[in-house]
């Protein structure tokens, strides 16, 4: 929605969002620390398989339940930080492509100038 009105308001509101998931990705990397947990890194071999998992059709959040729900802490803290990483990179993306049509096209006050130039 924020697109539609400026693009200056939806990279504020993306730099917002990712700045709550770091804020989520440090408390559970301090769970996982102060539970004495494993903190997984990319290559652990459950991370893999989760992270496999952004590639399976139609999956919502059943497809991680099991893992968030029903295994331990440890797993479920893991799988919660693999899906922060995942969005992460998602953001990042839709944050390059944004910084990159706004350079070209420029923002709504941009558009709106122009249309008044021609309608004069």
């Amino acid at each position: 929605m924020a697109s539609a009105i400026s693009r200056k308001t939806e990279l504020k509101l993306i730099g917002v969002a990712r700045a709550s998931l770091e804020e989520l990705l440090l408390d559970y990397k301090d769970f996982l620390r102060q539970k004495n947990l494993l903190l997984w890194d990319k290559d652990h071999p459950k991370a893999k398989k989760i992270r496999a998992l952004a590639f399976v059709l139609n999956r919502s959040y059943g497809t991680y339940r099991t893992y968030i729900e029903k295994e331990n802490s440890e797993t479920a803290a893991n799988t919660l930080i693999c899906l922060i990483h995942q969005a992460d990179y998602l953001l990042d993306r839709q944050l390059h492509q944004l910084e990159e049509r706004f350079l070209k096209e420029g923002g709504f006050t941009e558009r709106l100038f122009r249309m008044r130039q021609r309608q004069r």
